[in-house]
């Protein structure tokens, strides 16, 4: 009997293919996490020494105001896209899994292991009753 593969199974990717893909996906993930901290990092540079230029300029208080406030927000928003980003990276996570490769660390730094379909609330209720 000579059995044949159905174009589904053909379809799949090789293990070699999905490692290769799964290396480009975390290449480019820990390219993305070290962008949105450089960034960060900038940004809350710029904020942090507009007062003191101000100061050193001896100019008055409400000049520059508007362009630190607004310094400010993008570094908040900046935050923000770093909880997406770690976000990003739990849930490659589970895919890395879905697709058998759990056994293999691609980053060094990887947040704690997401638990599928369940969240505990324990500690989070027992701060709030305390």
């Amino acid at each position: 009997m000579i059995m044949s593969i159905t174009p589904a199974v053909a379809a799949l990717p090789t293990a070699g293919a999905t490692r290769l893909a799964a290396n480009d996906v975390a290449e480019k993930l820990a390219a993305a996490e070290a962008a949105i901290d450089a960034a960060i990092a900038a940004v809350a540079s710029l904020t942090a020494v507009m007062p003191a230029a101000a100061q050193q300029a001896g100019v008055p208080l409400h000049v520059g105001h508007e362009a630190m406030m607004h310094s400010a927000e993008t570094c908040q928003t900046l935050v923000k896209a770093r909880t997406n980003i770690i976000r990003t990276h739990k849930a490659l996570r589970i895919a890395q899994s879905d697709v058998g490769l759990d056994h293999v660390a691609f980053l060094p730094l990887c947040p704690p292991e997401p638990q599928r379909g369940t969240f505990d609330t324990s500690a989070q209720l027992a701060a709030v009753a305390a």
